[in-house]
């Protein structure tokens, strides 16, 4: 073999070796793609940090968000560029914190723009009538009154245009609207569809670390 073949040679397995690396690196890039639309725009994966849904959602439940379901944002900002529809009362919604926008929160829709929240020793009035309430827990029989806490005593106040006032299902132990005021439209991220996964980090053994039965529940 002369050196013009060998040279030949090298440069058609160099050539063959560069389009299998460039292929590798186009199918990743295009995954990448793909994965970040869908986190922008359609899907976000959520966990379940703290006790103030319970029962609904435990601490450690993982789930997934529809992006689509109110308004499409700008990825990495809050500028919107669609309203796609508005949150209705008993909906699970994730947010942005507006107290600390760098944290996402999840609570129940309990009064939309418009409506007249009061609350009178736990019980929820929604414009004057006594809400239905099938997802609160109380974890205390315990009232306390209006002046020392807005927990179990609140308003009457009206929602805003544009806003939303949401709590916790857990009551008792959830930060909510009643201290921190509404959520706005533009704040919203979704809302929450489905539990994929949950891990009870409280579990005695590995066997029961895992929430098998919480797999594909729809969140209601």
């Amino acid at each position: 073999m002369g050196p013009a073949q060998a040279g030949r040679i090298f440069r058609e397995y160099y050539m063959k070796q560069k389009s299998k690396t460039q292929e590798y690196v186009e199918s990743l890039l295009i995954a990448a793609l793909i994965a970040f639309f869908v986190r922008s725009f359609v899907v976000q994966a959520f966990k379940i940090p703290s006790s103030s849904m319970e029962p609904t959602l435990l601490v450690g439940d993982h789930l997934l968000v529809n992006r689509l379901s109110y308004v499409t944002k700008v990825p990495f900002t809050d500028i919107v560029l669609l309203n796609l529809g508005n949150p209705s009362r008993g909906d699970v919604v994730v947010f942005r914190y507006p107290v600390d926008r760098s944290k996402d929160f999840i609570k129940r829709v309990i009064g939309t723009e418009g409506d007249v929240i009061e609350i009178k020793d736990k019980v929820i009035y929604l414009n004057g009538q006594k809400m239905d309430d099938p997802h609160a827990r109380y974890a205390e029989d315990t009232i306390v009154p209006g002046v020392f806490s807005q927990r179990d005593n609140f308003g009457p106040v009206k929602v805003p245009p544009g806003s939303y006032f949401v709590m916790g299902d857990n009551r008792d132990r959830s930060l909510d609207s009643r201290f921190w005021g509404f959520v706005k439209k533009e704040d919203l991220v979704g809302r929450a569809l489905i539990i994929y996964f949950s891990w009870n980090g409280q579990a005695d053994d590995f066997f029961h670390y895992v929430r098998w039965e919480r797999f594909g529940k729809l969140i209601r």
